[in-house]
């Protein structure tokens, strides 16, 4: 029985490696690549590890105007969605969560099939609405369709969070003679804190990597995100002929870190957001 249990933990122990490896290799090979010279990135037999470590991509993604300005359209961008995918978020889900009424499961599970859609699916749709907006080739854009796919989600997992708020505390806070907005603003979103933490990181995430709608609705270089600035490196800094994925490993470690960061600082209240949104509700 020993020898047995022995070899399930090694078995388990070798099942996390593998899964380990298989999740951060990406990451790692980018990291990686992004400090080998140009002759090593092209190099046959593949070099695995560089012989000469260079920070020349790093200097060269640092001094290109376009990508530090695409940084900052990145940073509007996605600020601006978590932030209005959490003002409008929270109080949807504060009448969702809270409140009873006809057609509330119906609204719920409606919200949830917002997220089930892939991009390409309403990509022609919201063309459309940008268009007669005026809105093409503006950063408003994004922020407009992006918060298609994460006002969804958000509200979503704040009602599960909302909905567990134990109901005495709302009648206490009545009897107090709080009104409803003194209920949601002063009781109801600091116990939704971590909630608000998950939804709001990820929706920042989901707005930073986005790449279909800014490659469709922007069209001219200073209104690129950082994804397109990247993608669009093979056609402002090097010849047809070449690909300089050196420089665009080094810009992918440079946007992704800050992320990967928030994500492990933040990894317990995700888990417990993600968590709380798929049993409620």
């Amino acid at each position: 029985m020993k020898v047995r249990g022995v070899a399930r933990r090694a078995a388990f122990g070798m099942a996390v490696v593998l899964l380990v490896v298989y999740l951060v290799f990406p990451f790692g090979w980018a990291l990686v690549s992004s400090f080998k010279t140009n002759a090593e990135l092209f190099s046959t037999p593949t070099r695995f590890w560089p012989e000469h470590p260079t920070l020349e991509h790093y200097r060269q993604v640092l001094a290109n105007d376009d990508f530090l300005r695409a940084a900052l359209n990145s940073v509007l961008v996605a600020s601006s969605v978590t932030l209005v995918s959490l003002a409008i978020g929270a109080l949807a889900a504060f009448a969702l969560g809270r409140y009873r009424f006809r057609g509330r499961s119906i609204v719920l599970y409606v919200i949830l099939s917002m997220t089930l859609f892939p991009q390409i699916a309403v990509l022609g749709a919201l063309f459309q609405l940008v268009n007669a907006l005026g809105l093409y080739n503006r950063l408003p854009a994004l922020t407009l369709t992006y918060l298609v796919f994460t006002l969804p989600f958000t509200i979503w997992v704040l009602t599960g969070f909302l909905e567990a708020v134990p109901v005495e505390i709302e009648e206490a806070a009545y009897m107090d003679g709080a009104s409803p907005l003194q209920l949601f603003a002063k009781i109801m979103l600091p116990l939704a804190a971590p909630g608000m933490v998950t939804t709001g990181l990820l929706s920042f995430i989901a707005a930073w990597n986005e790449l279909l709608f800014a490659l469709s609705f922007m069209q001219t270089p200073d209104k690129r995100t950082v994804t397109h600035a990247i993608l669009s490196f093979s056609a402002t800094t090097s010849s047809a002929f070449e690909v300089p994925w050196g420089q665009m490993m080094a810009a992918s470690v440079l946007v992704t870190t800050p992320l990967v960061l928030l994500a492990l600082v933040f990894q317990r209240r995700i888990i417990a957001g993600l968590t709380a949104g798929a049993v409620k509700g």
